[in-house]
């Protein structure tokens, strides 16, 4: 999300009447804008702090508008610049505008044109501003597709990470499916001294019946894949579908570091293992489906991912890295999001995690998610905000299962309220039963 110091307008405007009017017209669209008389006072604002949008006529004394778009792209390149003139020519524009100005507009204008052409240039900013902190976090993780996140659980997590990763320490990674774990095992290895050697992953849930133990420690014509993770991580994935039998052997190996195959041939084993398990690892140690010594050697750290409605505030961060990273990917241009998709990003639990949401970013960007977004261009403030509360109101209900007085208690509404607002967008809330 963008501070309050980022969403700064600036508009510079020497003539006192024409801006005391614009102030009235931003007021009543409650935009804040801080207001310059001339170029050199709103040179040192944008020096001390780029804003979001620059809006400035172009004929002032000192510093015009065209010497003051140069300065600004000398700040920040990326920062907005709208130019107002009132005895601009076709040519004017056209130079300003390759010049690199967001828009020009010659007086007289309507002012709420102006407005509109403010609110998109706060969008493209917006934009602008998450892109670049998302390839900062991509560059902190070597260009890989980055433990994403603003909240606090996961800046420990990452700070968690990256402290173990040298350690050479085997690691738990405990959290509900979806939720990053082979990701973060996958950068243990590659910010360990071992990231040149081979990574190797034993998906537990996929082991054949009856072919299992070769497979893991090898036969008479076959390596096994502990041998092949030598010098390497090995990443044991679901450890929990493990049978107690493979288990023992298992832990046998990781603590001697070697493996004995059924011919009786031992192999020495120089290996760090990632663990990691969607289930309750205690509970499951409870019910007799993990070893509890077994969860003790390879908990020598545990690391808890955790599920997206537990860190709601990264969902937008993420949900913009993967729609750009499906546009790229399919070679279509980034889709505008609408109401309804912006409310179900603001209500959605998602139990598929970080990875129903990336596949959801997919399919938004392919254009299999309907949004009624090229509908809700060109309407109202009033009419966008009517589409959006519909969509919160419908998620909620769904959540729900058409329980209305639950559905006011999640939202904090009052009864007669939320009904009221039910009966405005013409929502039935039982037809949202048996839904869940």
């Amino acid at each position: 999300m963008m501070t309050p110091e980022s969403l700064r307008i600036l508009l510079v405007e020497d003539d006192v009447a024409f801006s005391a009017a614009l102030m009235d017209s931003f007021a009543i669209a409650e935009l804040e804008v801080e207001l310059h008389a001339d170029g050199q006072s709103a040179l040192s604002s944008i020096t001390a702090s780029p804003p979001a949008v620059v809006i400035t006529d172009v004929r002032m004394p000192r510093l015009d508008g065209n010497d003051l778009l140069d300065a600004v792209q000398a700040v920040d390149p990326e920062v907005p610049v709208i130019m107002m003139t009132g005895h601009g020519d076709i040519a004017m524009a056209v130079s300003a505008l390759k010049r690199g100005a967001y828009d020009f507009i010659e007086k007289p204008f309507v002012t709420e044109y102006l407005i509109a052409s403010v609110r998109r240039a706060l969008e493209t900013r917006r934009l602008v501003l998450e892109n670049r902190r998302l390839r900062q976090m991509a560059a902190e993780n070597e260009g890989h597709f980055p433990l994403l996140g603003q909240t606090a659980v996961m800046t420990r997590v990452r700070d968690t990470v990256r402290q173990v990763a040298g350690a050479d320490v085997d690691v738990l990674l405990e959290g509900e499916t979806g939720t990053g774990k082979e990701l973060v095992a996958h950068l243990l290895h590659r910010w360990s001294r071992r990231q040149r050697r081979s990574f190797v992953t034993i998906d537990c849930a996929a082991l054949p019946e009856g072919q299992a133990d070769e497979l893991l420690f090898g036969g008479r014509i076959r390596r096994g894949r502990l041998a092949e993770a030598h010098r390497g991580t090995l990443f044991l994935d679901g450890v929990e579908h493990l049978s107690p039998t493979l288990q023992g052997r298992l832990l046998r190996a990781i603590e001697e570091r070697e493996v004995v195959s059924p011919s009786g041939e031992t192999t020495v084993l120089d290996v760090r293992v990632v663990a990691s398990a969607t289930q309750d690892v205690q509970r499951a140690v409870a019910e007799g489906r993990l070893r509890a010594d077994f969860v003790y050697r390879l908990g020598t750290v545990k690391i808890h991912l955790p599920p997206l409605r537990e860190r709601r505030a990264d969902v937008g961060l993420l949900f913009s890295y993967f729609l750009d990273e499906a546009s790229r990917q399919h070679g279509v241009p980034r889709p505008a999001i609408g109401a309804e998709v912006e409310a179900r990003l603001l209500t959605d639990d998602w139990p598929g995690n970080v990875r129903e949401l990336r596949n959801f970013a997919t399919q938004l960007a392919l254009g299999l998610v309907r949004d009624p977004i090229a509908a809700a261009q060109g309407l109202g403030l009033s009419e966008q905000m009517d589409i959006f509360e519909a969509g919160v109101l419908r998620k909620m209900l769904e959540q729900c299962d058409g329980d209305a007085g639950r559905a006011a208690d999640a939202l904090h509404l009052p009864r007669r309220s939320l009904y009221a607002r039910l009966q405005k967008h013409g929502i039935v809330p039982r037809s949202y039963r048996g839904r869940e």
